[in-house]
């Protein structure tokens, strides 16, 4: 069996030290095969926030990729945001948006994020034409054997939690990912975890999310999502931090 951990949203500068804590020792003792960060590493995408996350990322010891949230871009200064969005990510740039190849697993990412929009809100999720281009170009190299997983930050489809994502272009996307043979897409910024089963012009392709390990959680305590593979099935299981039994989560049909 293939375990992956599934962690989120820790943001720091705000992140619940003991969450943080608590992760690391179980990493540390159960060895996943990989850890999946899908994003907001930061709170407000300062230099401190990155290198306490390189800390933290380099102490895991096992293979990681992160993905690119909202919070991880420069906030207070457009010119950065506009200009130079991604250079605060310097120290974790080699781990950053990294394709993974594990026995019978490929992560793929895809980038959700974007310095500006034409809407009032720029947290919310925008999946670019070549942002998408470059994930099922990536996603054609993969053996047809393996089972895909996309890592992005934001819901591609709303997963009816108490925060919202409002990605344009996502379902479009989620459709050109299920068409090309992704199994299932990774995501994080609701801080609520859920796993979401659409069904698109006859196949299935999985919506996964995570909750946070910070302190801005919503409805579940700090938590993350173990991946459990076997052959070419996997099950998702929240592991939170309130003492309560792991919970396989129940894979809801989209109507």
């Amino acid at each position: 069996m293939m375990r992956l951990f599934h962690v989120s949203d820790v943001h720091f500068g705000r992140e619940d030290a003991a969450a943080v804590a608590w992760f690391d020792a179980l990493v540390k003792a159960e060895r996943p095969d990989a850890v999946i960060m899908t994003g907001d590493l930061t709170m407000r995408a300062r230099r401190s926030e990155f290198e306490a996350g390189l800390g933290w990322l380099q102490r895991l010891g096992v293979p990681v990729t992160v993905e690119v949230g909202n919070h991880d871009l420069p906030y207070f200064n457009p010119i950065d945001r506009f200009f130079r969005p991604y250079h605060r990510m310097h120290a974790i740039k080699r781990l950053v948006e990294l394709p993974l190849d594990l026995p019978g697993i490929a992560i793929v990412p895809l980038v959700t994020t974007a310095r500006a929009q034409w809407r009032w809100n720029w947290s919310k999720g925008k999946v670019s034409k070549d942002a998408l281009a470059r994930s099922l170009a990536l996603l054609a190299e993969v053996p047809k054997d393996k089972l895909v997983f996309i890592a992005c930050h934001h819901p591609l489809i709303e997963p009816q939690t108490r925060a919202s994502a409002q990605t344009h272009r996502g379902a479009d996307a989620l459709a050109a990912l299920a068409d090309a043979g992704a199994h299932a897409v990774l995501t994080g910024h609701v801080h609520d975890p859920f796993d979401i089963a659409h069904i698109i012009d006859g196949r299935s392709v999985r919506m996964i999310g995570a909750g946070t390990l910070s302190e801005r959680t919503r409805t579940t305590p700090p938590s993350f999502n173990e991946i459990r593979v076997n052959g070419g099935t996997f099950d998702v299981v929240v592991r939170a931090m309130d003492g309560e039994p792991d919970e396989v989560l129940p894979r809801e049909r989209a109507e």
